[in-house]
């Protein structure tokens, strides 16, 4: 006879429920305090708690904990070689990852100033006598955030220990923004025992992980994300930067500004590196029309990318599909003005990435399109390319590692 698999808790949360004083949760409603408590004994008796963050929902663990650590890597089915990031409810939990004689410089003071609570991850030197090697991968170094949803930072504090939490998620696939999104990828394995529903998160995309610990004093910015680099620069060079730190440190953008030498790619110090990644279960197709594809567009394993004209891309697409096709763009696109037109075939699904002037509508969207096409059983998904300015670096970051393809489409 066989063993039945155990169903996945879900407990809702309000966050609007929950303010802070000395950064400890105050509840206005008994139900999400009560799954905040039942949320902490699983993570305490060694358990995987899935839970909202304002980027995408996180699949925590406790980070000191190596043995409560691995089950985050057998959950998702993720490789060893894949640090995770350590989630903080305070500045003062912080002292807790890092050796005692390490003092943060002043461009990490005003980062956290500014950006912390948020979706911005700093990358620290790691005390090793506290933080296992499983959750840094082998690294000296621990990549810390603070994140701004009331629930996950309610949970942090009640449970009175750093969390790692990766996205919640099969390793590789797109990352949850909604609490289904989790329930449909992982709540039939048996392997996530609790989650906490607490809606939909607001960024949509992961945390900018910053590395500011290079002797040249520079902050590198190894994955774009929810803090735009267009916001680092100013908090850093505006009129709000401090005295002391003029001129300020420069902000360089990996695989723009600088690239990382083979042994790092290889192995990286933080998670969302490695190039294949972010993929749904169907095959995914870039749409260059604005731009050129970069110069190391062969180099992500897409071939020599083509270039056709409006007509032949949907003469092309629908000729060789036997089912429904996704499209995401932006309102203002052509290609979706054509694949809603009245003359175009059935077979096309389309989802709003919202106008092309508000980037972090895109960013906000982007996991959820490919999700919710993919559950509506099209074949094939085709993903505009948006600016690369503001929210629209992460947009591009991401879907670059989700395609399999990409396509050069002359639009005039």
């Amino acid at each position: 006879m066989a063993t039945a698999i155990p169903r996945t808790l879900v407990l809702k949360c309000d966050p609007e429920s929950i303010t802070f004083s000395q950064d400890e949760p105050i509840y206005s409603d008994s139900e999400t305090e009560n799954a905040i408590k039942t949320a902490v004994q699983h993570l305490t008796e060694r358990h995987v708690v899935a839970f909202p963050t304002e980027t995408v929902y996180g699949l925590g663990a406790l980070a000191l904990d190596a043995t409560a650590a691995t089950k985050i890597f057998s959950a998702k089915g993720r490789p060893s070689d894949n640090p995770l990031i350590v989630h903080i409810s305070s500045p003062s939990m912080l002292s807790s990852l890092l050796p005692p004689s390490y003092t943060p410089s002043l461009a990490y003071k005003t980062l956290m100033h500014r950006f912390w609570p948020g979706p911005l991850t700093l990358l620290f030197p790691a005390n090793p006598s506290c933080v296992p090697s499983i959750i840094t991968a082998g690294h000296p170094t621990v990549a810390v955030r603070l994140p701004a949803h009331p629930v996950a930072r309610a949970l942090i504090a009640t449970t009175g220990i750093p969390l790692a939490a990766p996205s919640a998620n099969t390793s590789g696939k797109p990352s949850p923004t909604r609490a289904a999104h989790v329930l449909r990828d992982l709540g039939g394995t048996g392997r996530l025992p609790l989650l906490l529903d607490g809606g939909v998160c607001a960024v949509g995309l992961e945390s900018t992980v910053v590395d500011g610990l290079g002797a040249d004093g520079a902050l590198r910015v190894l994955r774009p994300g929810g803090v735009t680099v267009e916001a680092l620069v100013a908090a850093l060079g505006g009129s709000d930067a401090p005295d002391g730190m003029q001129p300020p440190p420069r902000v360089l953008v990996h695989r723009r500004d600088f690239v990382l030498n083979s042994r790092e790619e290889n192995a990286p110090t933080t998670p969302g590196m490695k190039y294949r990644h972010y993929a749904p279960g169907v095959p995914v197709t870039l749409l260059y029309t604005a731009s050129a594809p970069p110069d190391d567009d062969d180099d992500a394993g897409r071939g020599a990318v083509r270039c056709v004209g409006l007509d032949a891309f949907f003469r092309e697409a629908e000729s060789g599909a036997s089912g429904r096709l996704g499209l995401m763009a932006q309102d203002d696109s052509p290609l979706l003005a054509r694949a809603r037109s009245e003359g175009a075939p059935a077979r096309w699904l389309t989802f709003s990435l919202g106008e092309s002037t508000e980037p972090a509508r895109a960013a906000q969207r982007l996991f959820e399109g490919l999700l919710s096409l993919e559950e509506q059983g099209v074949e094939r998904i085709y993903v505009q390319e948006v600016a690369e300015e503001q929210e629209g670096l992460a947009f591009m970051n991401r879907i670059r590692k989700a395609a399999a393809t990409s396509l050069r489409i002359a639009l005039m």
